[in-house]
């Protein structure tokens, strides 16, 4: 691990235990040693980018969920059109 993979690890981590399948491990070992990072650095990327993506597409099923149930204000086209000066 380099110098600056340690620091962005040290900051506030913990440790957390995962069963990842043997494939998925080796990608990111043949990852790791084709960059010259570590496995640790690699799966910490991954995820930090992948969080991203989830909350967003969970916060868009909530919407959807919100939507279905009549939690949303919603307007007709002609109504967007007429605030918006399109008649």
């Amino acid at each position: 691990m380099t110098a600056s993979e340690n620091d962005k690890v040290a900051a506030a981590t913990s440790t957390v235990m995962i069963d990842v399948p043997q494939e998925l491990l080796a990608r990111y070992d043949r990852l790791a040693e084709a960059t010259r990072r570590s496995r640790e650095f690699l799966m910490n990327e991954a995820l930090e980018h992948s969080i991203d993506k989830l909350e967003y597409e969970f916060g868009l099923l909530k919407k959807v969920e919100d939507y279905r149930a009549g939690k949303l204000e919603t307007y007709s086209l002609d109504e967007v059109c007429e605030a918006l000066g399109l008649d």
